[in-house]
C-alpha cells in the first residue's frame, strides 16, 4: 500500500489544495499522513474526514525564543513521524517544510514532491539580524530540496518561472491552480436568492482583500445589498474585524454585514458561499510581495466563487482582466474607490439576468477545465508512476 506524508509547518487545512490532492489520493487507496502544527487564527479550520487520510498536528506556539525550539522539535517529530510510518512519498508544502523534506529526501526509499503556496520575499530575503541567518538556512534547503524534488509545484505561472530561474533549468516545475473540486461545485442558478442580494468574501480578513471601502461602496446601494464575509484576522491585523464593525456602525449599515468568523471545513463554507450573489475577489494594485503581484490561479477565492454560480467583482489588475473579465466571468473595479465598487454591484443589480449568465457560465468552466481533478493530474501521475509530469510549461487553463 502506498503511503505519504504531507508536511507543512502549519495547519493544513488553511490550504484547500492540500485537502484537494490527498483526497484524490486517498480515493486511490493511499494511505496519507497529515503533519502540521495549530495556527493562531486558522486553528478551527479542519479537513473532512476521510478513512484514509490522518492528521497530526502540534500545538500551537507563541512568536520569540520558543518558536525556535517549537520549529526544531516540530522537524524532528515530523521526521520521525514519516520514517515510522512507513512513508515512501513526502509532500513537503512552504518553504518552512523545505528543512524537513530536504533531510528526508537523504533517504533511500523516500521521494519528494515540494509544493510551493506562498514563495519567499525579497525582504524575507534581505532583512538583517537573526531572522535573516533563519531564513538562510530555509532558502538553502529549499534550493537543495528544488533539486533533489521528483517535482516542484508552484500555482502561478509568473512564479514558476521565476521558481525554475532560481533553481535551475534541471528542476522539475510544474503549474498548478487552487481551483475547487469538480464535487463541490454547486447546482445551476436561475434566480438571485429572494429579496436580498448578498455580496460574498472569504479569506484572510486584511485590509489589501476586504478594503473598507468596500463598506462605503455599500453605503452608495439599496437597503437590501448585504454584506457576509466569512474568514479570519492574521496576526499582522488583530482587531481589523472590530475596525470594520466600528465603521459599519458610523456608516449606518450595521444591519448589512454580517462576520461570520471561521467556518471548519470547506462543505460549510461552499454552502454559505452558494447563499450569495457576487463575490468579492480584490488585490492591491500596488504591492512588493511576489506572491500578491502573481496571485491569478495561486487565489482559490475566484474559483470558489465561480463553482457556486456567483460572478466576480476582480481588481483591475492586467492579469485578472485577462483570466476573468475577458471570459465574461467578472468586472473590474479599482478595490481603493468606493464608488467604482458601487458601480459595479449597481450594473449587475440593474441586470439580474446577466448577473445569474456570468456565474453559470463560470460555473461550467469550473466543470470542464477548471477543477482540481485536472489541475492535480501530472502531480498524481508523478507520484503513482502512471506517466511523466508532463512539461513544465503547460498551460493549467487548456
Amino acid at each position: 500500500m502506498s503511503r505519504v506524508a504531507y508536511i507543512q509547518y502549519t495547519n493544513p487545512a488553511a490550504y484547500p489544495s492540500l485537502e484537494h490532492g490527498s483526497r484524490m489520493l486517498a480515493d486511490d487507496g493511499w494511505k496519507v499522513l497529515f503533519l502540521g502544527t495549530d495556527i493562531h487564527g486558522v486553528e478551527s479550520l479542519r479537513f473532512s474526514p476521510h478513512n484514509n487520510i490522518a492528521v497530526r498536528q502540534l500545538s500551537a506556539c507563541r512568536r520569540g525564543w520558543r518558536q525556535k525550539l517549537h520549529y526544531a522539535w516540530f522537524t524532528i517529530w515530523a521526521s520521525c513521524w514519516t520514517l515510522g510510518s512507513g512513508c515512501s512519498w513526502v509532500y513537503a508544502s512552504d518553504p518552512l517544510a523545505c528543512p524537513t523534506g530536504f533531510l528526508l529526501s537523504l533517504v533511500p526509499w523516500i521521494r519528494v514532491v515540494y509544493h510551493e503556496h506562498d514563495s519567499p520575499t525579497p525582504g524575507d530575503i534581505e532583512s538583517r539580524g537573526s531572522i535573516t541567518r533563519f531564513m538562510r538556512t530555509i532558502l538553502w534547503t529549499r534550493r537543495k530540496l528544488a533539486r533533489r524534488a521528483a517535482l516542484c509545484v508552484l500555482p502561478n505561472e509568473r512564479r514558476a518561472e521565476q521558481f525554475t530561474a532560481d533553481m535551475g533549468h534541471d528542476v522539475k516545475v510544474v503549474c498548478v491552480w487552487n481551483c475547487p473540486t469538480k464535487h463541490e461545485v454547486g447546482p445551476s442558478r436561475s434566480s438571485l436568492n429572494g429579496g436580498n442580494v448578498w455580496v460574498f468574501y472569504h479569506g484572510s480578513l486584511v485590509p489589501a482583500r476586504l478594503p473598507k471601502t468596500v463598506l462605503h461602496a455599500l453605503k452608495m446601494l439599496p437597503d437590501w445589498v448585504k454584506l457576509r464575509a466569512i474568514g479570519y484576522e492574521t496576526v499582522g491585523h488583530r482587531g481589523y474585524v472590530e475596525e470594520l464593525r466600528a465603521l459599519a456602525a458610523t456608516l449606518g449599515i450595521s444591519h448589512r454585514v454580517e462576520f461570520v468568523g471561521t467556518v471548519p471545513t470547506r462543505d460549510e463554507l461552499f454552502a454559505r458561499c452558494r447563499e450569495a450573489d457576487i463575490g468579492l475577489a480584490f488585490m492591491p494594485k500596488i504591492s512588493h510581495d511576489i506572491n500578491e503581484q502573481a496571485m491569478t490561479g495561486a487565489s482559490n477565492k475566484p474559483f470558489d466563487y465561480l463553482a457556486c454560480g456567483l460572478p466576480l467583482l476582480v481588481s483591475d489588475l492586467p492579469d485578472w482582466r485577462e483570466l476573468y473579465v475577458e471570459n465574461n466571468l467578472a468586472l473590474s473595479v479599482d478595490p481603493g474607490d468606493a464608488a467604482s465598487i458601487a458601480a459595479a454591484v449597481q450594473w449587475l443589480l440593474e441586470r439580474p439576468d446577466e448577473l445569474r449568465t456570468m456565474g453559470e457560465r463560470g460555473r461550467q468552466r469550473i466543470l470542464a477545465e477548471w477543477n482540481y481533478e485536472k489541475q492535480f493530474l501530472p502531480v498524481f501521475q508523478c507520484l503513482t508512476g502512471h506517466q511523466s509530469a508532463g512539461p513544465a510549461s503547460e498551460d493549467p487553463s487548456r
